[in-house]
């Protein structure tokens, strides 16, 4: 049988037949080729040419970025001692002394905002739900936004520094008084920036609870008990006292703080002016202790408002502790305005008892308070069950920190040892009349830092085994009150009654 003349076991290899309004099309033909030739047209002109696209991947752009840390780091430093060595030596501790006071706030800052990074980082690998702990809203700061904060503050700050080294050793003085002036106008202005950039509602989450510490007058949060059924006012929420608790370990930071704004203020910046310590700006003034003990007033007066709406007797206690901060605070500033031997034979012991007592009593108050050891003091075999106190170091995924501090007795030694010695030198700090090395002073604030960044680890911990345990006791009242009823409905149904 003859195939037809379309037949495809007939068509050469590359054609095709085409099929139209006139029929069907012979390959070759001139209506196939206009055919072809608009279709090849439209795929020309749909389809464009692909473009290959360089990404860089995320480790190339990590790596550059700690080069260009490490290449700035390194110009910094020897832009700065270059700058240094040229002074003359007479002149170089009073200036270096000087430059440390200005920028020394600003670098403990950035410290603890480090550490605050490290904190969260924990709470999320723990599944620590701390928003809720802290009430915080959908658009909180994560670990890694706080670090990208803590980062461009690491270099901001040092950079300023080192210009206002360079410059001053240059001769360029009015200029270089103008960094630190410059730097602190733009962190207050990156603060309280009222326009929707720079994490907007953060740092309105962040004035208010510093307003709502500075004054614990604000209207009462009702909540409601389900044991009692009554009504309680909460002023005080847990972000408000745990905020407190860590602007007294930064007291030593508003002091200089103070006593840098002093200067600004007085034109006193690079000048020899303030080295009088009987001056308006100097170390004698009695500006540095009250300014150092309004942490310690500002939290004593929210254990005086828990009480007034709690009546909770606990919280006088706790008062109780923060008061004992003041006479170390005020005794140590009467070395500068009492006669020598007044000091020696009846203010001197004064404030060795008194710091005795502040250590003692916050150590106490830190073990069997804050984070809930009381059975330390009663059970000697509680440092067996060391793993209730480390679950905020029980990730959810194998991690060598999580191996290394969960459920491991030394962090009990660690823990208790290293805050006992770090209160101690944290009174150090508070003694106005110990306070010369700059060096020293600023370890030592650093080391508070380092306490108080332990401390949140435990406080939270145990903030948040509260909150559930009070969830599950929540549920469990109200998981009994259908069963009251089915149980009440049975009894009545088997007396006959119908209800």
């Amino acid at each position: 049988m003859d195939s037809p003349a379309n037949s495809p076991h007939l068509r050469k290899s590359g054609s095709r037949l085409v099929v139209s309004d006139f029929g069907t099309l012979e390959p070759g033909s001139v209506f196939e080729e206009a055919h072809l030739h608009s279709i090849e047209a439209k795929a020309t002109v749909s389809t464009p040419p692909s473009t290959t696209t360089i990404i860089p991947s995320p480790l190339l752009l990590w790596r550059l970025k700690v080069l260009l840390f490490i290449i700035w780091g390194v110009s910094c430093c020897k832009i700065s001692w270059d700058s240094v060595m040229r002074m003359s030596v007479n002149l170089r501790d009073l200036f270096l002394y000087e430059a440390f006071l200005y920028y020394n706030p600003l670098l403990l800052v950035t410290i603890m905002v480090w550490f605050w990074g490290m904190n969260l980082w924990v709470f999320a690998q723990a599944n620590v739900n701390f928003p809720k702990i802290f009430d915080l809203d959908q658009n909180h700061l994560s670990h890694r936004e706080i670090w990208k904060c803590a980062t461009w503050m690491t270099i901001i700050v040092p950079t300023s520094m080192t210009a206002y080294l360079y410059l001053y050793s240059n001769g360029e003085v009015t200029l270089a008084a103008s960094q630190p002036v410059l730097l602190y106008a733009a962190f207050a202005m990156a603060l309280i920036f009222p326009f929707h950039i720079f994490y907007l509602s953060s740092r309105y989450f962040l004035l208010r609870t510093l307003w709502r510490t500075v004054f614990p007058l604000q209207a009462s949060l009702r909540y409601l008990n389900v044991y009692n059924k009554k009504h309680a006012d909460l002023a005080i929420a847990f972000a408000d006292f745990f905020l407190a608790d860590i602007l007294t370990s930064m007291s030593k930071v508003f002091s200089d703080l103070e006593r840098s704004v002093c200067r600004m203020v007085h034109r006193q910046v690079a000048t020899i002016a303030w080295f009088e310590a009987d001056s308006v700006c100097g170390s004698h003034s009695v500006a540095i202790p009250i300014v150092l003990v309004l942490p310690y007033l500002f939290r004593l007066f929210q254990c005086l408002r828990q009480y007034k709406d709690t009546r909770d007797k606990t919280t006088l206690f706790n008062a109780l502790k923060y008061s004992t901060a003041v006479p170390v605070i005020f005794v140590s500033a009467l070395k500068y305005h009492v006669f020598p031997d007044n000091w020696v034979n009846l203010y001197r012991p004064l404030w060795l008892v008194s710091a005795v007592v502040n250590c003692l009593y916050s150590f106490y108050w830190d073990l069997t308070r804050d984070w809930d050891l009381s059975g330390l003091l009663y059970l000697p075999e509680y440092f067996f069950l060391s793993s209730c106190f480390t679950l905020v170091f029980k990730f959810n995924k194998p991690h060598i920190l999580s191996h290394c501090l969960y459920g491991r007795k030394w962090v009990y030694f660690w823990v208790i040892g290293s805050n006992l010695i770090l209160r101690c030198t944290w009174t150090y700090k508070l003694s106005a009349h110990l306070r010369h090395n700059y060096l020293t002073v600023f370890t030592i604030t650093a080391l508070e830092m380092f306490r108080r960044f332990q401390w949140v680890f435990f406080r939270v911990e145990n903030e948040w085994n509260k909150i559930s345990t009070k969830s599950s006791n929540t549920q469990l009242y109200m998981g009994d009150v259908p069963k009251q009823e089915e149980e009440e409905e049975e009894l009545l149904n088997s007396n006959g009654h119908n209800v």
